[in-house]
């Protein structure tokens, strides 16, 4: 039953008009409305296999005919999570999706008509622990953003082994003498590509926000913690897996290098041309046993390489170098560690304000979710934010429904205006020394 309201709300009909982007034209689908326009894996970079295994992106290879954007892209290499298991049932219950190398692909849902001007842009970067995830999971969609004015983009990036392999030798080879963040460069690349041809799908290139959760949260903070980004977007909201001294935090590259020293060894590879030769497969069951012998996880994530990353996200806020730009963040009450990301999501906005920039919307996202005894549980909001409750196996109420409108609401303001209260009944303040305020979402009962 999951799986046929999935599919069926994943049905598009007709063709959408041929536009022309870096690279060469595509051609999107309408979905089953009629109001919105779909296209689907797009690719923002050339794919990173052979010689730009552990590369920085390059650019897209540009391609003579038309490209028909109506199915996904390949999600990252990553491996599949225990049948069963909490996360499993409640986001991956579904097909199995295809995995590969070849993953730089995006995704657009725009409204079928246009606007003065062009729509404001919100940019998804998905969570899982920088080694799991992909942008077409079953909760993630579109169709309810375009529907309230706002072009939703979700990405795939490299993950994992692929995409936080630090190693000297690489180092040496880069240009800019970096290694071990190439999932990062990915999102970076990402940015840009939709900053420099969003408007070709009806999008406003000066109205772009970032938003994410967990991993994805810990990225968007990464993201404006480098001056790569500096006018590239315009807002960022950080959902469980951010603020100051939060649950995420970097490591220094030599660190990273230092673990990625002892991958080799233990997987027998001698230099980076051999560890390039060895198919993705067997390098995901090195990575595996090497993460089981350590007793812990492979710890792959982004580090301060001194390129993308000059600092740490805390060194960079207290240093007054984050973005100037609007800021969102919050957690769940169930989340992991919730009174640290309570912390840190208070003390980030306390700092902006402090440093005389706009303080942070905070919220809690505070609704029990209903079936189980999991509560609100670290990303529990998705269903929510994106309005795709009815493709969730949980008995969910009209009080569920009414909740996610007003937090789809909230998001999609916050993208257009940089206020999530903007044009709704309630007074969602900001955070400040003066008003300890944090917006709680829950069902109204």
């Amino acid at each position: 039953m999951l799986l046929s309201a999935f599919l069926m709300s994943s049905c598009v009909t007709r063709t959408a008009p041929v536009i022309s982007v870096k690279g060469g034209k595509l051609q999107g689908v309408l979905d089953s409305t009629g109001k919105v326009l779909i296209y689907k894996g797009i690719p923002y970079a050339a794919p990173p296999v052979g010689m730009l295994r552990w590369a920085e992106p390059q650019p897209v290879e540009p391609w003579d005919s038309v490209k028909v954007c109506d199915k996904f892209g390949a999600a990252a290499m990553q491996n599949a999570l225990p049948e069963g298991s909490l996360y499993w049932k409640e986001f991956y219950n579904c097909p199995d999706p295809e995995k590969s190398e070849d993953c730089l692909y995006l995704n657009v849902w725009t409204p079928a008509r246009k606007t003065v001007g062009g729509y404001p842009v919100a940019i998804w970067i998905h969570g899982g622990a920088f080694t799991q995830g992909y942008g077409h999971e079953m909760e993630f969609d579109g169709e309810t953003f375009s529907k309230k004015g706002v072009i939703l983009v979700t990405i795939n990036y490299r993950l994992g082994i692929f995409g936080y392999l630090a190693l000297e030798e690489l180092d040496k080879e880069s240009k800019h003498h970096t290694t071990g963040n190439y999932g990062l460069l990915d999102q970076y690349t990402a940015v840009k590509w939709v900053h420099d041809n969003i408007e070709s799908f009806g999008g406003d290139p000066r109205r772009i926000t970032i938003f994410g959760q967990s991993a994805g949260a810990g990225s968007v903070q990464d993201l404006v913690s480098t001056k790569m980004c500096d006018g590239l977007i315009s807002g960022a909201i950080i959902q469980s897996g951010g603020g100051l001294r939060g649950l995420i935090d970097v490591s220094t590259k030599e660190e990273h290098e230092l673990i990625g020293t002892e991958f080799m060894k233990f997987a027998g590879l001698k230099d980076i041309a051999q560890a390039r030769a060895t198919s993705a497969d067997s390098l995901m069951k090195l990575a595996t046993a090497f993460s089981a012998k350590q007793g812990m996880r492979l710890p792959l994530s982004p580090c301060v390489d001194d390129y993308i990353l000059k600092a740490s996200p805390n060194a960079v806020a207290l240093a007054d170098n984050e973005l100037n730009i609007n800021y969102m963040i919050g957690f769940c009450s169930n989340d992991i560690a919730p009174d640290m990301m309570k912390d840190a999501a208070a003390g980030w906005s306390l700092l902006l304000e402090k440093q005389n920039r706009k303080p942070a919307y905070v919220y809690c996202f505070s609704r029990a979710l209903p079936g189980d005894e999991s509560g609100a549980f670290h990303s529990s909001e998705l269903w929510y934010v994106f309005g795709t409750l009815k493709r969730c196996w949980r008995p969910f109420t009209d009080a569920d429904f009414a909740l996610s409108d007003k937090i789809s609401d909230y998001w999609t303001n916050f993208v257009k205006f940089g206020n999530p209260d903007a044009k709704s009944k309630g007074d969602w303040k900001p955070y400040t020394s003066g008003d300890n305020y944090i917006q709680t979402l829950d069902i109204e009962k």
